[in-house]
């Protein structure tokens, strides 16, 4: 029997007996097992663990390190089985060459995932906290750049470990690039214009700008173009490069919007009347949502067939007040004058005739 058992391990098959065939499999094995243990080690008493300390910061830290972590732990257990069988030596580099590869984009992942899980816990809610809304927009922008540049980063480094020369790669590049920055001038000043925005903070999302004849809302401010909704309720899709050229009129910056009406009151109106148009105007004007600081309203002059009264009201600087404030300003006037019996004027004529 153990004759029999000698000789079967003893046969060659692909340059290796079966003894180093079953040990690489044992070896697989062992470290599929293994890895099941220390996924087990990290979910039942590792977590818990840190789960009773006040910081969710190793909280973070252990969940995002585990995958990795485990995966490295495969991908060694794996390359040293491998390395138990008797191989060709082009065969032998390739598979170092790979596992130095899969190394590095492993490195590359645990990096991005424990650096973005900190920029959503601790990085964010901070960010939602701030006044501006353009933060808010940038974060996203942030995380997504952090994350080209690390996989960039790897593939570099895995094309080294696999024996690429990358200088020599990159200056093979290099004509096609040039001819490709050329084409990708519009997008590259489209880029260029919307980083601007995002520092500068000429205008935020929701204020009303006006660009090159446009006059709108700013709904969404993007890495190469900005969309405003146009007050005929259009949208415009805008190239940033334009806010890098042009100039810019952020008429939301205003603290308060100024507005002017003139009201012509009959000449039969008394000094009780006028002061009673007066006092009206004044209580519309602080009971108003749409106002800001206190309004201006006085007898200006004596009209050609009015007694004319200055009314100077502030709108509050939100979008939509700039039409809803005045409309029910005016409605509210209307009513209350003809409340209190106060006639508005209007041009007259007067004809005398003589009888002969």
């Amino acid at each position: 029997m153990n004759k029999i058992m000698e000789d079967f391990l003893e046969k060659t098959f692909y340059n290796n007996t079966m003894r180093e065939w079953l040990l690489f499999l044992a070896i697989i094995v062992g470290v599929l097992i293994g890895a099941k243990v220390l996924y087990w080690i990290s979910g039942s008493i590792v977590k818990k663990l840190t789960q009773r300390t006040k910081s969710k910061f190793d909280d973070i830290l252990v969940d995002k390190l585990e995958e990795p972590i485990i995966l490295a732990f495969v991908l060694g257990g794996i390359w040293f089985s491998i390395h138990q069988l008797v191989l060709s030596q082009g065969f032998s580099t390739f598979v170092d060459k790979a596992f130095y590869v899969a190394i590095t984009f492993n490195v590359a992942w645990l990096v991005v995932r424990v650096v973005d899980a900190f920029i959503v816990e601790y990085l964010q809610p901070l960010v939602e906290k701030s006044e501006g809304n353009l933060d808010d927009q940038l974060l996203p922008v942030v995380r997504k750049v952090f994350k080209i540049v690390i996989w960039s980063v790897a593939v570099v480094v895995g094309l080294n470990n696999a024996g690429y020369d990358v200088g020599a790669l990159i200056a093979g590049l290099g004509i096609g690039g040039f001819a490709f920055a050329i084409a990708a001038k519009d997008s590259v000043a489209n880029l260029f214009g919307g980083v601007t925005v995002f520092l500068d903070k000429p205008f935020q999302a929701h204020d009303r700008i006006k660009i090159d004849g446009y006059d709108g809302v700013v709904e969404e401010i993007g890495l190469r173009s900005t969309k405003m909704r146009t007050l005929a309720g259009r949208i415009v899709t805008i190239p940033n490069h334009k806010f890098t050229e042009s100039y810019i009129e952020n008429v939301s910056s205003e603290p308060n919007r100024k507005m002017n009406i003139t009201l012509g009151l009959t000449y039969d109106t008394d000094h009780n009347g006028m002061q009673k148009a007066i006092d009206i105007l004044k209580k519309i004007d602080k009971e108003s949502e749409y106002t800001g600081k206190p309004c201006l309203a006085y007898f200006d002059s004596f009209g050609d067939f009015s007694l004319n009264i200055q009314f100077t009201y502030f709108l509050k600087s939100k979008p939509d007040y700039w039409f809803l404030g005045p409309d029910q300003i005016n409605k509210e006037i209307l009513k209350e004058f003809n409340q209190a019996g106060l006639e508005f004027a209007f041009p007259t004529q007067t004809i005398i005739s003589q009888e002969s």
